[in-house]
C-alpha cells in the first residue's frame, strides 16, 4: 500500500509521490521562543516525528528541517517586559525547546535553522518579488501585494474581501489585506541593513526563505499546527510562488492540544509546561499521550486522560518486560501488515495503536500458555511497532537514569535560596544583583529559564521550577 496524505491545499487524501525518487523533503515550522513550552508546542514535533520515521522505514532519504523564529513581535515585546536583551531571551527559551524535543524522543532534525542567521536569503527573495510586481516598499518598509497573486486563499479557503491579516495597517500599505515583508526600523528594537532602508523581517518570510535555503524551490511537505494554515502559510505559498518557486507540494497540519475546549495557549492563561508535566508521568509516557490521537485531530487534555494513557503504555511496556525476563534479549522485529496499513492511510494512529494492542493480547496469551518463542517473536513486532511511534520500551533514550534524586533535592534547595534572592532584587529593580546571582548561577553549570509561572532552573537535563 503506498503512503497516502490528507494534503490541506486539494483538501484531498494524496498517493505521496517524492519530487526525487528515493528522497523525502520535509520542513516543520518550529517554535517562536518567546517562552518556555507547553505541551501544546511540542504536539507538532512528535506528531511529525512519526511521519519521519514512517518515511525513513520506508527506505526514503529523509532530510528534515524545523525552523527556529527568534524574531519576533512577542519576543521583543516579552524580553523587554522581563527587562532581558531579545538575543538572551530568544536563545534561553530555545534551549528549553531542545531540552523538551529531547526529553520526549523527537529525533533531532537535519537542519535547524535561525531565522536571524538568514537574513540575506530573505532579502533576495524580496527583491524578487519586487522585480516581478508582487511587492513594493514603502517608508522603510516592504509589503506582499495581495491582490497580484490570484490563487490567493486557496490554501485557507479565505475570499480576498474577508482577509484581515492580524497585523497593523502599516505606513504606506496600499492595501489592509497587503501583508509585511519587510519591518523598518523603530527605536530600540534589533535591524539589519537593507536596500530599503535598516529594519527586520516579517514572520511569514522568514519559512519561506529558510525553506528555499535548505530544501530547494520545490520539496515534498510542509508541516505544522493548524492555526498556521492562515495567514501564516497562506502567505508563505503566495510570497514563494509569486516568486517562481513551487515550495511545497504537500501540506499537512496537526490539531491542537485543547484545554476547556480551548486551544492550549499562554494567552489564555491556560498552560502545561512539559517539565511540569513530567512530574506527573514519564517523558515515554507523555510521548505516548501526545501521539495517540491522530496527528489531525484535536486533543483535550486532562490529568485524567494522560494519567489513562500512561496507565496504556505501561501495560504495552509491561509484555515486553516479561518477555525479556523470560525469554533473554528480544531483537526488533518487522511490524505486522495491519500496523503498515494503518499508517500508510494518512498516519493512522489509532488503528496503528489497535494492532499493537491486540499482538500484545496475542503475546500474553503465549507467554501464559510457556510458548516463550512464540512470546519473543510478537514481541519483535511490539518492539517495531512502538519503535515507529518512538516509544519503544528498550530503546536506551528511555533507560532509566541513575537515582540521583537525593542529591538533585539538595541541590534544589541551595539554588531555590539563590532564584529568591535574584527574585526580590529584580521586584527592588536592583539588576545588578540580579545579573550577579544569575551568572554566578551559570558558572556553576545552572542554567536559569524565566517563565509565566516563575524561574525555572536546568542541570544536565533535568529542569525544576
Amino acid at each position: 500500500m503506498t503512503l497516502r496524505l490528507f494534503d490541506t491545499e486539494t483538501r484531498t487524501l494524496r498517493d505521496f509521490t517524492p519530487l526525487v525518487p528515493g528522497r523525502a523533503s520535509v520542513y516543520l515550522c518550529g517554535a517562536t521562543v518567546q517562552g518556555a513550552p507547553h505541551i501544546g508546542h511540542v504536539r507538532s514535533g512528535v506528531a511529525f516525528d512519526v511521519l519521519r520515521r514512517w518515511l525513513t522505514a520506508g527506505g526514503y532519504d529523509v532530510a528534515f528541517i524545523r525552523n527556529v523564529t527568534d524574531i519576533e513581535d512577542k519576543i521583543l515585546t516579552k524580553a523587554a517586559a522581563a527587562g532581558r536583551p531579545w538575543w538572551e531571551w530568544a536563545a534561553t527559551h530555545e534551549r528549553a525547546f531542545d531540552r523538551a524535543y529531547e526529553a520526549l524522543g523527537v529525533l533531532p532534525p537535519s537542519a535547524e535553522p535561525r531565522a536571524t542567521g538568514h537574513i540575506t536569503q530573505m532579502i533576495e527573495l524580496m527583491q524578487r518579488l519586487i522585480d516581478r510586481g508582487h511587492a513594493y516598499a514603502s517608508s522603510g518598509n516592504v509589503y506582499f501585494d495581495v491582490r497580484s497573486y490570484p490563487d490567493y486563499g486557496k490554501l485557507s479557503g479565505h475570499r480576498l474581501d474577508d482577509v484581515h491579516q492580524g497585523e497593523s495597517a502599516g505606513e504606506g500599505k496600499r492595501d489592509p489585506r497587503d501583508f509585511t515583508l519587510w519591518k523598518a526600523a523603530k527605536p530600540g528594537e534589533p535591524t539589519w541593513p537593507s536596500p530599503w532602508g535598516p529594519g527586520r523581517p516579517g514572520w511569514h518570510l522568514e519559512c519561506s526563505a529558510m525553506a528555499e535555503f535548505y530544501l530547494g524551490a520545490e520539496f515534498d511537505i510542509h508541516c505544522g499546527g493548524m492555526d498556521l494554515v492562515f495567514p501564516h502559510h497562506e502567505n508563505e505559498i503566495a510570497q514563494s510562488r509569486a516568486a517562481g518557486d513551487g515550495f511545497a507540494r504537500y501540506w499537512l497540519h496537526n490539531g491542537w492540544v485543547t484545554l476547556g475546549g480551548e486551544k492550549m495557549s499562554k494567552s489564555l492563561g491556560n498552560t502545561l509546561s512539559v517539565p511540569n508535566v513530567l512530574k506527573q508521568v514519564r517523558a515515554v509516557e507523555l510521548r505516548f499521550y501526545l501521539g495517540s490521537a491522530h496527528y489531525s485531530s484535536m486533543l483535550e487534555y486532562s490529568d485524567q486522560a494522560l494519567r489513562d494513557a500512561a496507565q496504556t503504555y505501561q501495560r504495552l511496556e509491561a509484555f515486553v518486560q516479561r518477555t525479556v525476563e523470560r525469554a533473554g534479549e528480544i531483537p526488533v522485529g518487522k511490524w505486522t501488515d495491519a500496523f503498515a496499513e494503518a499508517l500508510d492511510d494518512n498516519l493512522g494512529i489509532p488503528k496503528a495503536l489497535a494492532e499493537i494492542h491486540r499482538v500484545v493480547h496475542e503475546g500474553n496469551k503465549a507467554l501464559e500458555s510457556g510458548a516463550v518463542d512464540t512470546a519473543r517473536e510478537l514481541a519483535g513486532q511490539v518492539r517495531a511497532m512502538l519503535g515507529i511511534l518512538g516509544v519503544d520500551p528498550l530503546d536506551p533514550h528511555w533507560a532509566a537514569p541513575t537515582d540521583s534524586s537525593t542529591a538533585l533535592d539538595a541541590l534544589d534547595v541551595l539554588v531555590r535560596a539563590e532564584l529568591d534572592r535574584r527574585q526580590q532584587a529584580r521586584a527592588d529593580k536592583d539588576w545588578a544583583t540580579a545579573d550577579a546571582v544569575r551568572d554566578r548561577l551559570n558558572s556553576a553549570g545552572v542554567e536559569v529559564t524565566d517563565t509565566p509561572e516563575g524561574p525555572e532552573w536546568s542541570l544536565t537535563g533535568e529542569t525544576r521550577p
